[in-house]
């Protein structure tokens, strides 16, 4: 109890140390790649109060609260010794892709955002290069790929690291006696057996079709699953330009199953991402597909409904599940923007230990930089039961041209409408992709 108790106020608490100061690691982190990063706070305290007045404007993907709170208090702290500074912080949830898309399209982007998996392929050319900033030398093994070029040029700063797969109640799954599922047929025999001893009262899987991203993850989860981790796999035909569409209809058909079945949330066409937290708290939901970021949410709800993390199940005979992984959050700074030099020193800021620390624990989710040991509650024994499972790139970020999220979930929305079939939803695929990358050549 006291261990849950602890993760569910981490959002609110786990900050303590960065009103204190930032500039002095913990015990934990006191090894020379955490000192590196903790120095990197104290860069610009010869300005403090005496410069220009500034507002730095800051976007985030973060739709939970409590995350978003350690944004809030981290930049609150950043104020404190630059009192000459202020925040505009923008969380615009399931609009965040469009609106950046805007931006860009304007050359107007904030002074900070979250590049969201996309740092060199969508948002390279916006982004200032950060490869001088003394954290650097600490980013970890994975991360640096995703967030650093052939050249050198690092485009964000990873403030924490995807290990994504699904988010179950172990409440549900222990009442109704479920393991958990390694297969996609074991998950959807779970989730009738959880809809039939209920009475329908737990609904087995949640989606929003009215939200951006709840279907389309289901998608881009499984796409991996069917097309990407078997030995026998689709990637070269996909990266060609070669791949057979008709190979994407057996996903769309185990999606459909699921809704056909009545597994998915009953009112799944007007549902929204922010009853989530609710619905979970109150055991009338068994799993979603994503990260565990929403359940802080839930535990102010429910202090005692408990959460465990699985990986995506395998769909193909003979394979085994996996993580989705890459960038979380992060930050980078616009290079043409007219307070380019506060924002670096912001993003310095936030890389502090303690900042850092805060960030992945209120989230959920391991950090990306060498040093950090965030303390992940009852998450911990999850990523130390699964620390050998595959780890692969978000479908989406290496397969499809930027553009297809919102076609994915679209179409998603269309299928459970009864306005596409499977095969449709497969040629729909087909066309856009050959679309948008004819749009961006």
């Amino acid at each position: 109890m006291k261990k849950w108790m602890k993760t569910s106020m981490v959002g609110l608490f786990a900050v303590s140390a960065i009103i204190s100061g930032c500039s002095k690691t913990t015990n934990e982190q006191s090894d020379a790649s955490a000192t590196s990063s903790a120095k990197a706070a104290t860069t610009d305290s010869a300005k403090q109060a005496t410069g220009k007045k500034v507002t730095l404007t800051l976007y985030s993907t973060a739709t939970d609260k409590a995350t978003q709170d350690v944004y809030k208090k981290i930049g609150s702290a950043y104020t404190k010794d630059h009192t000459n500074v202020s925040f505009e912080f923008q969380f615009p949830g399931q609009d965040y892709e469009n609106i950046l898309k805007m931006k860009m399209a304007a050359n107007d982007l904030p002074d900070l955002f979250d590049t969201h998996g996309w740092a060199q392929i969508r948002y390279g050319k916006y982004v200032a290069d950060l490869g001088k900033e003394p954290w650097v030398s600490s980013i970890s093994d994975s991360m640096k790929p995703v967030i650093t070029d052939k050249a050198g040029k690092v485009y964000a700063l990873p403030l924490n690291a995807a290990k994504d797969g699904l988010t179950y109640n172990k409440d549900v799954l222990d009442k109704y006696k479920i393991e958990v599922p390694k297969t996609i047929d074991e998950l959807i025999a779970a989730g009738e057996k959880i809809k039939k001893e209920s009475k329908g009262e737990v609904d087995p899987f949640f989606f929003s079709a009215t939200d951006a991203g709840s279907m389309a993850q289901f998608f881009d989860y499984y796409a991996t699953s069917l097309l990407i981790s078997p030995k026998d796999n689709q990637a070269d035909a996909l990266l060609n330009g070669s791949f057979d569409w008709s190979k994407w209809t057996p996903l769309v058909s185990k999606f459909k199953e699921m809704y056909d079945k009545r597994l998915m949330s009953t009112d799944v066409l007007t549902v929204r991402e922010s009853d989530r937290p609710r619905l979970f708290a109150e055991g009338k939901i068994a799993f979603v597909h994503t990260a565990p970021g929403f359940v802080g949410d839930a535990l102010k709800i429910n202090p005692n409904v408990k959460a465990g993390i699985m990986p995506v199940p395998a769909i193909v005979e003979g394979d085994q599940p996996t993580f989705s992984g890459g960038e979380r959050f992060t930050l980078a700074a616009w290079k043409d923007g007219k307070n380019l030099d506060a924002a670096k020193d912001v993003i310095n800021f936030f890389a502090n230990p303690d900042n850092l620390k805060a960030l992945s624990e209120a989230s959920g989710t391991p950090a990306a930089i060498n040093g950090i040991k965030p303390d992940l509650g009852a998450y911990t024994e999850y990523y130390d039961k699964y620390k050998d499972i595959r780890v692969f790139p978000y479908f989406d970020r290496v397969y499809l041209p930027s553009g297809m999220w919102d076609v994915l979930q679209s179409a998603s929305s269309e299928l459970i409408g009864g306005k596409l079939t499977p095969d449709g939803f497969s040629q729909k695929m087909k066309k856009e992709v050959e679309r948008l990358k004819a749009q961006q050549k």
